[in-house]
């Protein structure tokens, strides 16, 4: 009996490209590996049993329904590796002085999955970044996860090649700077956001994919953690007080990248106690519209 052969992680391949218009790529793309940790983007579908009434108690028909296409792409944050990625959350493009704003320019990718190892390839068509997430905790690298939502999947290869977008490390959590409030502090011990999109699939009849994607409101939320070592950021959520954090990453080759919430609100200020040990505060925040930025203002 030959050796059973099966897809393995170890050979998998990841690959985009970003698209002309939704859904339609470029005659020749240009293709970039994704540096990803994990990968769980699939096809899926609702589906649907008959109601008939039966003698037998069988089921007489199940059909499935339309298309979608969605998951996570979990990876490590690094400079300049996922700036394609950062366009389609933000709905903007990169300006050429390094900084990007949330805007109102959808843009989308294909994506394709290639199980090399048993010549298995899978593309998704009009994929778009509906959720952006970036964690930063001590003692770790920053990781990040991009959400997409996408038209079809189809098991053609259709991107060959592939060049690293970028081949510097990921950014850690030991060098950099944090502010809140304008001010330098030194008390963090982890941080959290999230920009979503509030992506809605436009489905129509006689079609089993969607026909457009919708965007909603640009939220972003995040959550600070800190030692308790005095009142000051209980009080701005006891007191309903705006504020404001920026976040600067730096790698190893001195590449950074800002994170710039210019206006928040705390919405939480949980101070729990739970052992001998030192005590933290957890303070989930909410960023507003800034009179000169928007919710998030990225620099590089």
């Amino acid at each position: 009996m030959a050796e059973l052969t099966v897809a393995k992680g170890s050979s998998v391949s990841l690959l985009y490209a970003m698209e002309d218009s939704w859904a339609v790529l470029p005659s020749s793309p240009t293709v970039y590996n994704v540096r990803a940790t994990g990968f769980s983007v699939n096809l899926s579908k609702d589906t649907f049993t008959s109601n008939e009434l039966r003698s037998d108690r069988q089921l007489a028909e199940l059909r499935t329904g339309m298309k979608s296409i969605s998951g996570n792409i979990d990876v490590e944050l690094i400079y300049g590796a996922f700036d394609d990625f950062i366009e389609s959350a933000m709905f903007n493009t990169w300006s050429s002085a390094g900084d990007i704003q949330v805007g109102l320019e959808k843009k989308s990718f294909t994506l394709q999955r290639g199980f090399e190892n048993i010549s298995v390839h899978n593309a998704f068509s009009g994929c778009v970044v509906n959720q952006w997430s970036v964690s930063i905790r001590p003692n770790a690298v920053v990781t990040s996860t991009f959400s997409v939502i996408g038209k079809d999947m189809g098991n053609t290869e259709v991107l060959t090649g592939g060049a690293n977008p970028s081949n510097y490390a990921p950014f850690d959590s030991f060098t950099g700077t944090i502010k809140e409030g304008g001010s330098t502090i030194g008390i963090v011990t982890g941080f959290d956001f999230t920009l979503n999109n509030n992506i809605n699939s436009l489905n129509v009849l006689m079609q089993d994919t969607a026909a457009g994607l919708a965007e909603g409101r640009a939220n972003v939320t995040g959550t600070l953690t800190a030692y308790f070592a005095n009142s000051n950021l209980l009080d701005k959520f006891i007191n309903e007080t705006e504020s404001s954090i920026e976040i600067t990453l730096t790698d190893i080759n001195s590449n950074s990248l800002t994170f710039y919430f210019p206006r928040i609100k705390y919405t939480g200020g949980d101070v729990s106690v739970n052992d001998e040990g030192p005590i933290t505060i957890s303070l989930p925040f909410t960023a507003l519209k800034h009179d000169t930025y928007t919710t998030l203002y990225i620099t590089r």
